[in-house]
């Protein structure tokens, strides 16, 4: 028997299959398919390129607001998936295999991994958040998915930090403060083509960590582990700024809780879907 591993993101896809749930070895990446069969189809050609054992579970992160029975999503926020909205998704995907399929949040299924084998393991109580073309989050709690009526959406939370860095008709959210898309359109060029030496890779710092700030006030983590193409990337928000100025904020009112870079990379959701099916299956 083998086990199906999927991380379905709004540009790439990444497959691989595990025997035991503890590891994957060889993994396949393709660019996500705007069109809904092209990209169950592709799935299932990268699963039967790595395996010719029966697959008895599925599981894997996909981008988008999930439904409540998470089968599927009913909303993609940037659009670029959007012939996936309404879509069979669990389906689909397990039909062919008479297996059971386990979907959550892209994010949330990183922060698993990181949890489990990554940055966080070890922790009881890790946060991990993403900071690249938006922001995201999750809590893990003993290892498991904290529960959630819908989903955690930290990057939306409103920061009225300078009302002179957006205009009247922008939020004034974590997400249009430091995400990559932000910064974008603020300065006309892509995040990694602004130099190191650029002051405003501090001044992002500044502004994460208030944000990071309430993480720590309303979740109390003992670990919050940041991933991220704004995070992990060249150039990148540094970690040394981020640490400084979240100190700094939460000094006097509670401890600083570790705070330290991702270390899956892109494997994260792998990783972490591979978690989904042992607790879930």
């Amino acid at each position: 028997m083998a086990y199906a591993l999927f991380d379905i993101g709004g540009t790439k896809t990444r497959v691989a299959v595990s025997q035991d749930l503890k590891s994957f070895s060889e993994k396949m990446k393709f660019d996500t398919p705007s069109d809904f069969e092209e990209g169950i189809a592709s799935i299932h050609e990268a699963i039967g390129a790595l395996t010719t054992d029966p697959i008895e579970a599925m599981a894997g992160g996909m981008r988008g607001v999930l439904n409540a029975e998470k089968t599927g999503i009913v909303r993609d926020p940037t659009g670029a998936l959007k012939q996936w909205v309404e879509q069979p998704l669990a389906h689909a995907l397990g039909e062919p295999y008479n297996a059971s399929v386990f979907i959550e949040n892209d994010t949330a299924v990183v922060g698993l991994g990181e949890a489990h084998f990554g940055a966080g393991k070890g922790e009881n109580i890790v946060v991990y958040h993403t900071v690249s073309t938006g922001v995201g989050g999750v809590k893990i709690e003993s290892g498991v998915l904290d529960k959630a009526s819908v989903g955690f959406e930290p990057g939306h939370q409103i920061l009225d930090i300078d009302r002179t860095i957006f205009d009247n008709d922008t939020p004034h959210t974590l997400e249009n403060l430091v995400s990559g898309s932000a910064l974008e359109k603020r300065r006309g060029v892509k995040p990694y083509d602004i130099p190191q030496s650029d002051p405003v890779w501090p001044e992002l710092a500044s502004y994460l960590a208030r944000g990071l700030r309430n993480t720590i006030m309303y979740w109390s983590p003992d670990i919050i582990v940041l991933g991220g193409s704004m995070i992990i990337g060249d150039p990148r928000i540094m970690l040394a700024d981020i640490k400084r100025e979240t100190a700094k904020l939460v000094e006097g009112i509670v401890p600083c809780p570790k705070i330290v870079d991702a270390t899956l990379a892109d494997e994260g959701g792998l990783y972490g879907a591979m978690v989904l099916i042992e607790q879930r299956q």
